[in-house]
């Protein structure tokens, strides 16, 4: 999933528990699978950082060189830049775009 295109907010911010509960009719179910979307969006991103920052990987023997290398900087700096994964999850959850279903009512 592409998280370099979200709307999520950069800073803190108060949501309605309506609206947050509202698809599931329960508070902690809510929270609980939000939390879990979460994680989810956290190991993508750092699965995909690190395999940017792969490439620009150094393998030395030598511990005296040490380069920095400006495009893994930008890289780093962008994705630290980017919403946190429970900012990405909140804004998912509000729009609609996480599924979930309840095995005990189906």
């Amino acid at each position: 999933m592409d998280y370099k295109d979200t709307t999520a907010a950069l800073s803190t911010i108060t949501y309605d528990k309506n609206e947050i509960q509202a698809p599931t009719e329960n508070i902690y179910e809510a929270i609980s699978i939000i939390a879990k979307r979460a994680t989810q969006i956290n190991e993508d991103l750092k699965k995909e950082l690190v395999d940017k920052l792969e490439e620009f990987a150094t393998y030395n023997d030598s511990l005296e060189e040490v380069f920095e290398n400006k495009e893994q900087i930008e890289v780093s700096k962008f994705y630290e830049r980017l919403p946190k994964p429970t900012a990405i999850a909140v804004d998912e959850w509000l729009k609609g775009k996480v599924y979930f279903r309840t095995p005990e009512k189906e």
